[in-house]
């Protein structure tokens, strides 16, 4: 069995993952900007099931600083960087969000390096992938890029270029370490407890009624679940060495195919979810006094589709259903009594 780190172990993301990897055997350490958040994190990980004790432990270390990178993976053999900044809402500079993305995946691959890791799994996302693009009928895949220069989210950007540093990195000072990275769509799934991915407030806010109407957006569907074993199968795959993977369940859903999937699978829980597709002349007229509606615009209405050809192919990776990761999600929130 391995020693593995997995960065930023208070998120959605790795909280799932940490659990495979203690249910396979492994040794695991985490990252976390402050150790008062490790009771925090084992209360989650019980509700998965799991309390790890002495086979579990935790590492102060933070993105924009150097200190305790190097000590978390010294004795590792796989580092998988999950850390990552994603906020609700749009930061008040793009730099908030791009510069602890670029720098933190930087920080973590030198550490890895230097500690003779031997290969590490960085989760990008499909905001490197499919952003910036003229509208268009084929799938995305793992070849495309997102255009950094276009106009896109803060997000986006900050998730397109540490990506790309992380390329640029291995490509001029590698060395003997290895990369694989996983871009995920949209993560559903269980939530372990009320600290959750910003892409679950979604789902919460349908069922608690507090969207009206649903604007023309596309979005991929992931299963937090099936996104901890992808992370899984890239960290040992001897293929996926050098190589990107997209992960999505399958076809883009608008959101307002979404409600009606909540709606139809939840009965009287999934009522409160928008019944009605806003026109995008509304959303537009709402979006200089609505945040949410401003940052959506450059989206509105296109529809975008990716594919999980390759991820299936090369790793053997066979995702649960969209329409399942949602029911998933919306059962959790319901079970912790998160639904107003």
């Amino acid at each position: 069995m391995s020693t593995i780190l997995v960065t930023g172990g208070s998120g959605f993301i790795a909280g799932h993952t940490i659990l495979q990897l203690l249910s396979a055997g492994h040794s695991v350490r985490t990252t976390v900007r402050s150790l008062q958040r490790e009771p925090e994190v084992r209360a989650t990980l019980k509700q998965g099931g799991a309390e790890p004790g002495e086979r579990l432990r935790f590492f102060a270390a933070d993105l924009e600083a150097d200190a305790g990178w190097a000590e978390a993976a010294s004795g590792c053999d796989y580092v998988l960087h999950m850390a990552s900044p994603f906020p609700a809402g749009a930061p008040s500079h793009e730099d908030e969000l791009i510069r602890p993305a670029r720098d933190g995946a930087l920080r973590v691959l030198r550490a890895a390096r230097d500690a003779g890791v031997k290969r590490v799994v960085l989760t990008s996302s499909f905001a490197a992938i499919g952003y910036g693009h003229p509208p268009r009928q084929t799938p995305f895949d793992e070849a495309d890029w997102t255009d950094a220069n276009a106009k896109i989210p803060a997000y986006v950007k900050s998730k397109t270029l540490a990506e790309r540093a992380a390329w640029d990195f291995m490509a001029r000072e590698g060395g003997a370490l290895e990369l694989a990275v996983v871009n995920p769509v949209a993560v559903f799934g269980p939530v372990l407890g009320p600290d959750f991915a910003s892409s679950i407030l979604l789902v919460k806010s349908m069922l608690d009624g507090a969207m009206p109407g649903c604007p023309r957006l596309y979005f991929g569907i992931v299963d937090v679940r099936d996104v901890a074993a992808l992370h899984l199968l890239a960290m040992t795959h001897p293929d996926a060495k050098g190589e990107r993977f997209l992960a999505v369940a399958g076809d883009f859903l608008s959101l307002f195919q979404i409600a009606g999937v909540l709606r139809k699978r939840l009965g009287a829980a999934g009522q409160k979810a928008p019944k009605r597709e806003l026109p995008d002349w509304l959303v537009r007229l709402g979006a200089p006094v609505n945040p949410t509606a401003r940052q959506v615009l450059p989206e509105l209405g296109k529809v975008k589709n990716g594919s999980n050809a390759k991820a299936r192919r090369v790793l053997g990776w066979t995702p649960r259903s969209s329409e399942d990761a949602l029911v998933a999600t919306a059962e959790s929130l319901l079970r912790f009594g998160l639904v107003k």
